[in-house]
């Protein structure tokens, strides 16, 4: 009984998408080790399998319980379109917008388990209030940069004031693109609050958590505190641990140590943005001119029937078959980051990747490809673990400046040199800094925490009554 009254449960509902549902995984595991929480995962059933691959794998079966959340049926997005994984692409803004039709759902869950906190997402704003209303706490989670967060607040709801961060601007075709973003979030998802993109930060009880740390983004951090009047809590990284070796990932990093130390270069664009054939091309022309060894992860969107050597320029496979490896679909990241004779990982700066690539000490190419993308690749130069690949006149990379970009980090002995010393540094603090982040995190989130999260029902937050 005694154990019963000091364990803190907690709701934990991330959006539907595999990149946002396993740092909330990541995080729970990391807390359940240091505290007594007992976590309600609450996510659509399609989405369940692979949940429980990572609770078994991590055996936290006894820790954490799977809560299905019902969006409304409809002909349009079937059951199995509730998650970002597999869904065609014109679906992606039809799901966002199923998703707002799930909060009776959780009303009715949060109902039935009375949580002592909720951490929630992004397009959930309405989950802080339906918990604020039964008297629970609602803390928001946010998965993308401190950076970001700092840009989005300044240039939508304090846009008059003088931003500190200038090697955050923006080109205008850039800013455009995270314009039209925000735009439909504030129609569609926030409920038309004047303070797009910072709704869910009023919303959260107290605090807000961030993946992210103090190492990579500590003025970024600083300057989001200070205009939201929040305290922000940096939870770390949450880099996975690199995954078994089966057959197909032990022939690829036996292929590896094939290679010199710093030699390779890696190259992936995430699982939800998918190259043009011109994209490809001209990565492949970048990759012909500059003669590093590299492994490759093109992927394809469902439904569509590519032959890589189609997608490719003629003849290139034959020509790189020596110093180069394509996959197609997946890749061992952490397992070849980790690697020794990786030397760069060209990407497109999703948040994500960013992290690991740097969690390992490997430098970054730069080639983002949409809304947050662009201000995290400015925040990694600035950082000094990045190069930018330039986009010619017309906005689209060209073969000649991904070579150029390419032989600053991997070719060119001083320069490749200057870029890894200061990944490494940055990694070096940032695993230092992680298992104390995770420890704070921990003892804030506990029943036992001097802030004591838990609200009575008398006492809900009249922002929301």
């Amino acid at each position: 009984m005694e154990k019963e009254r000091t364990m803190s449960k907690i709701l934990m509902f991330p959006w539907l998408a595999h990149g946002h549902i396993f740092p909330y995984l990541e995080l729970a595991k990391r807390i359940i080790k240091r505290k007594n929480f007992y976590i309600y995962f609450c996510s659509t059933s399609i989405n369940f399998s692979s949940i429980k691959n990572f609770i078994e794998k991590n055996f936290l079966n006894n820790s954490i319980e799977l809560v299905e959340i019902h969006l409304k049926p409809s002909p349009e997005l079937p059951p199995h379109y509730h998650t970002t994984k597999n869904l065609p692409l014109h679906l992606n803004s039809t799901l966002i917008k199923a998703f707002q039709t799930s909060n009776s759902s959780f009303s009715d869950i949060i109902n039935t388990l009375k949580p002592d906190l909720v951490i929630y997402d992004i397009f959930q704003p309405w989950a802080a209030k339906i918990a604020s209303l039964q008297g629970i706490p609602a803390v928001h989670f946010v998965l993308t940069s401190a950076a970001t967060a700092s840009y989005i607040y300044h240039h939508y709801t304090n846009w008059d004031a003088n931003f500190p961060f200038q090697e955050l601007t923006l080109k205008e075709d850039e800013k455009k693109d995270i314009d039209i973003v925000n735009e439909y979030l504030y129609v569609n998802v926030f409920e038309k609050d004047k303070d797009v993109g910072f709704v869910n930060f009023k919303l959260s009880y107290d605090v807000v958590l961030f993946k992210t740390s103090t190492t990579l983004e500590g003025k970024y951090i600083e300057y989001v505190s200070n205009e939201c009047k929040k305290d922000i809590i940096p939870v770390g990284p949450l880099v996975s641990e690199a995954s078994e070796n089966d057959e197909e990932s032990s022939e690829i990093l036996k292929w590896l140590s094939t290679k010199n130390k710093y030699s390779t270069l890696y190259i992936s664009f995430g699982s939800e943005y998918f190259l043009s054939k011109e994209e490809i091309r001209e990565i492949a022309k970048g990759l012909e001119l500059c003669g590093v060894n590299f492994i490759w992860v093109i992927r394809f969107p469902i439904g569509e029937t590519v032959n890589i050597e189609e997608a490719l320029p003629r003849g290139f496979l034959e020509k790189v078959k020596e110093r180069g490896k394509i996959l197609e679909g997946w890749a061992p990241q952490t397992n070849i980051l980790a690697h020794e004779s990786t030397g760069g990982f060209m990407s497109h700066c999703g948040w994500s990747s960013i992290n690991e690539s740097v969690y390992f000490g490997v430098p970054i190419i730069g080639m983002p490809m949409r809304t947050d993308q662009f201000i995290n690749v400015k925040m990694l130069g600035e950082a000094g673990v990045c190069v930018e690949v330039v986009r010619n006149e017309n906005k689209v990379f060209n073969g000649e400046e991904i070579a150029k970009a390419m032989n600053k980090v991997i070719a060119e002995n001083f320069n490749g040199e200057k870029f890894r010393r200061r990944a490494r540094e940055l990694s070096e603090q940032m695993k230092i800094e992680e298992e104390q982040a995770i420890d704070e995190t921990a003892e804030q989130l506990s029943l036992n925490s001097p802030r004591r999260f838990h609200l009575h029902p008398k006492q809900v937050d009249p922002r929301f009554s």
